[in-house]
């Protein structure tokens, strides 16, 4: 028997029971007295089984003594509508016998599976013929997910490509069978802001914590650059992952698992349409930025740097992208250049320029420092290493939730991001790397879904980004990534920019103002963060005094420690400002900093 892959619009049709076809376990997939499929491709093979398996297991047990198909092989195609409710399972009774493998009826639509409904047709994968996939000659993969969005046959076809992102022209979209989309349909976090104008204020609404009091006194939340609030659809996306779809992805045939491994994909794909990425399978989810930066170390670093190369770095970094170069460059008796900075706290650029040449392996600079705000010129400096051949990461920490970044348009290689300063759950971050790179880079970690196949003797890993995602990843944390996401582009990403700028263009002039403040750094471009001092008041002073009128500043070195020893200074009182910072925000700290220096004069 030959069994045709079949296409969007088709309906699959099975084998009657009882055949004489070799058997196929689907679970494991194991094919005992099959053969081999070396150049079988497995995207195809994905949805033929995704499709069996929606039609055989989601349909609703018709009434009692409904006509079912002659040889029960026959698969009615799902209504293109909404799905219909369940059909309740009819009572057993001693005049009913149970049916039998040949005369079990299948009806349309989705709903609860019988359990009394045997699957023990034979399917024959001998003579597959597939549709042409971008993917093909990659081998069968036994441990390939199916996300519910491949399980439902009313989704579109994974063939088509996705409709173009929002912002800036992209690049082509690249059809692929991992990519997904997240709708207010189907999403019960995401809501529609319509047409109505960006407010600050009423964003404030939307975030629950900033009602909380502390010290009888509302909350002003100005350490943004530490951390974010997350607004009430990214609280309830959590909630609705626990309460209805909780289970680990992949893999698994139940229900939740499919919900689950929807859910999670989906966020990925809007990952990759925030960043203007051209495939899911550039995108990784990571812990955090400092992951990221730590895997591309340890994986492509390890591949690629050897003794007396060079890593070029800047004065602005925060800790994260100092250290694992360092570590690097020990192990592999490389060298790590620092690019100087200004009195203004501005990269030097033609001192940046002269650090590059043969022996520099990777540039690896900061979209915005966390520490003093500047915002660094990516397109010369991007520009001046790919002149020299020299790959590019990017560290967008604070310059994902401030900026943006369009991959494919900035000419880096990788980019990497937290979740938790983009309104989204801690624990969960993103990197981003051009596909080229994943595919040569080695594993970091290894086991769970990162593999194909184990063995004693050898184990094959799986395609990026599986290859970099070992163990049971941040599930709801990624989730809630997503729909933080998608909260920040339906109020408008330029928007947000537009509306950041001016509070902190409002902040500075207001600052200016108090007696005795100094800043930290004074850029020509500045976005999310101002650092200063207030007099000789120790930074730590001047944070817990303005904490007592309930406004939130951070005070520290701020993990930048180098760039605080540039200014001859340990620590900064900071103010970072997010979507939801307002005038009245800045006019509270110019309040509280004024109070503070009642308190010490």
């Amino acid at each position: 028997m030959t069994t045709q892959v079949p296409r969007a619009g088709e309906t699959p049709q099975l084998p009657a029971a009882g055949s004489s076809t070799p058997g196929v376990a689907l679970a494991g997939a194991r094919f005992p007295g099959g053969p081999t499929l070396p150049d079988f491709d497995p995207m195809s093979l994905s949805r033929v089984v995704a499709q069996l398996a929606n039609e055989l297991f989601a349909a609703p047990i018709p009434a009692a003594g409904a006509p079912s198909p002659a040889d029960g092989s026959a698969l009615a195609a799902a209504p293109s509508g909404p799905s219909a409710p369940s059909a309740p399972l009819p009572p057993s009774s001693p005049a009913s016998p149970a049916p039998t493998s040949a005369n079990v009826p299948v009806a349309s639509g989705v709903g609860d599976v019988d359990p009394r409904s045997p699957f023990d047709a034979p399917l024959d994968f001998s003579a597959i013929t597939a549709p042409s996939d971008p993917f093909a000659g990659q081998g069968f993969d036994p441990a390939l997910s199916l996300p519910l969005s491949l399980l439902d046959p009313r989704a579109p076809s994974p063939e088509l490509p996705l409709p173009a992102p929002q912002g800036p022209p992209a690049s082509p979209a690249v059809p692929t069978f991992d990519a997904f989309e997240i709708s207010p349909t189907s999403d019960p976090s995401i809501r529609s802001l319509g047409n109505a104008p960006f407010d600050a204020n009423v964003l404030k609404r939307e975030f629950p914590i900033l009602n909380e009091p502390v010290r009888g006194k509302r909350l002003v939340w100005l350490d943004n650059a530490a951390t974010t609030q997350k607004p009430q659809t990214v609280i309830d996306r959590l909630s609705h992952f626990y309460e209805h779809e909780n289970s680990n992805i992949h893999r698994a045939a139940h229900t939740l698992a499919a919900r689950a491994t929807d859910a999670y994909e989906s966020a990925r794909e809007s990952v990759r349409r925030f960043l203007n990425a051209p495939s899911t399978r550039e995108i990784v989810f990571v812990r955090g930025t400092t992951e990221g930066i730590n895997l591309i170390a340890q994986s492509w670093g390890r591949r690629n740097v050897g003794p007396g190369d060079e890593i070029v770095i800047s004065w602005l970094e925060h800790h994260a992208n100092i250290v694992p170069w360092q570590m690097l460059c020990s192990e592999k008796g490389a060298r790590l250049r620092v690019a100087p900075v200004d009195d203004r706290g501005q990269v030097i650029l033609e001192e940046y320029e002269k650090l590059l040449g043969p022996k520099t392996k990777l540039v690896s600079f900061t979209q915005v420092s966390n520490a003093l705000g500047t915002v660094n010129p990516l397109a010369e400096v991007i520009g001046m290493a790919k002149a020299h051949g020299v790959p590019v990461l990017v560290d967008g920490a604070q310059g994902a939730p401030h900026l943006g970044f369009d991959a494919p348009a900035s000419g880096a290689d990788f980019y990497a991001f937290s979740g938790h300063k983009l309104y989204g759950p801690t624990g969960i971050g993103v990197l981003w790397a051009k596909r080229e790179h994943l595919e040569a880079m080695p594993p970091w970690q290894g086991g769970g879904d990162m593999i194909r196949s184990v063995g004693f003797d050898k184990t094959t890993f799986a395609p990026p980004p599986a290859k970099f995602e070992a163990g049971t990843p941040a599930i709801a944390q990624a989730i809630g990534l997503g729909a933080a996401v998608a909260w920040l582009q339906e109020i408008g990403v330029g928007a947000a920019i537009a509306h950041e700028r001016e509070i902190v263009a409002y902040a500075e002039a207001a600052l200016r103002e108090v007696p005795g403040l100094r800043f930290v750094g004074t850029p020509r471009e500045r976005s999310g963060a101002i650092s200063f001092l207030l007099g000789d008041v120790h930074p730590h002073d001047v944070a817990t005094i303005v904490d007592r009128h309930g406004v939130a500043v951070r005070a520290g070195h701020h993990c930048a420690q180098p760039v605080m020893k540039r200014y001859g200074i340990a620590a900064t009182v900071r103010a970072s400002f997010g979507v939801y910072s307002t005038r009245e925000d800045v006019d509270a700290l110019v309040g509280a900093l004024l109070a503070a220096q009642e308190v010490f004069a």
